[in-house]
């Protein structure tokens, strides 16, 4: 999953505006956040679709170009200015590596020989990572049994998933070993912006849309360097490309953002439990990969643990100190 710049909060005076009506509201959010499972959770799809035409950078690069236009024009209807300050721009330019460039372009490298249902997966180790490196970068996350055990109870998942008892036979490790490097850098990248970009004054929108389009430029010098011209765009390849950024890089983005605002990022962040889920159901019906019985038992081990990291004591103020910087991952 580019994961977010920044986090959208709620302010206090957001309790004062106007609300539509109860029922319509849960309508439109429950609509958008099936929207929201269902673009990522086949965007594994897209990039396997798009590894049989382009080669893995020019995958990556056109899904960030796609992206960046997508969010480009939400900056232009909304009036947004990009950021001034040039010490902004230089944290967003390391996160666009760590949250767009790397991981995007290490799942697509991953696809060339692992099934997209295994890379799908191995996204959902994100927050475990995500966890284990907040607890030695940031002060404010204690470690508590209940995190602890989420922790060991997702890495056993891995093993389950990865059949550890087989000696990890069938599976091609470099492959594997690049998927769960992507799902690491998402949470190095969100604890950079975490201790960097806080407070800077630009909107989250401004923000992530300057970091897509640095991501986009960080592409543009590798691709030329370490792949050929495409002789041809296959139009399946092409449209998965197109529609892995402009719906899985740049609409998901909104709405994920959306989501925050109106339901809080708790809610919000479930989105996080469909995606393997959804990964998965597409890759074995519409690829016709193969699935043994320890891939969704290890992925529902996955989860499970990745909810018990997620748990947390609500601070004195009634808000989840996730709402100040925990973030989904995006594939």
């Amino acid at each position: 999953m580019s994961a977010p710049a920044a986090p959208a909060t709620l302010t206090p005076s957001d309790a004062r505006l106007p609300t539509p009506p109860a029922r319509r509201r849960a309508l439109d959010w429950r609509i958008r956040f099936a929207a929201l499972s269902l673009i990522w959770g086949f965007s594994f799809l897209l990039i396997k679709v798009g590894t049989h035409g382009f080669a893995p950078f020019q995958v990556t690069f056109g899904r960030l170009l796609s992206g960046a236009a997508v969010l480009a024009v939400a900056m232009a209807v909304r009036r947004e200015r990009v950021p001034r300050s040039g010490r902004t721009w230089a944290h967003l330019l390391v996160a666009a590596f760590f949250l767009n460039a790397l991981p995007f372009s290490l799942f697509a490298y991953a696809e060339l020989t692992i099934p997209s249902t295994l890379a799908g997966i191995c996204n959902a180790t994100s927050p475990l990572w995500g966890m284990a490196l907040s607890l030695v970068a940031l002060s404010e996350d204690r470690p508590t049994r209940r995190r602890v055990a989420g922790l060991g109870l997702g890495f056993i998942g891995v093993l389950t998933v990865l059949g550890a008892w087989q000696g990890f036979s069938g599976l091609d490790a470099t492959g594997t070993a690049m998927a769960l490097l992507a799902s690491l850098s998402y949470p190095v990248g969100w604890i950079y912006v975490r201790r960097t970009l806080a407070g800077t004054g630009s909107s989250t929108l401004a923000l992530t849309g300057s970091q897509l389009f640095l991501g986009t430029m960080q592409l543009a010098v590798v691709v030329p360097l370490f792949t050929t011209a495409p002789d041809s765009f296959p139009l399946l390849p092409t449209l998965a490309v197109v529609a892995l950024g402009a719906l899985g890089t740049g609409l998901a983005v909104l709405l994920q953002y959306g989501l925050v605002e109106e339901v809080g990022p708790t809610t919000a962040q479930m989105v996080t439990y469909f995606i393997p889920v959804i990964a998965t159901a597409a890759g074995v019906t519409l690829l016709g990969e193969q699935l043994s019985w320890n891939t969704p038992v290890g992925a529902l081990v996955v989860l499970a643990g990745a909810a018990l990291t997620r748990s947390r004591t609500r601070g004195s103020d009634g808000t989840s100190p996730s709402r100040h910087g925990r973030r989904t991952a995006q594939p």
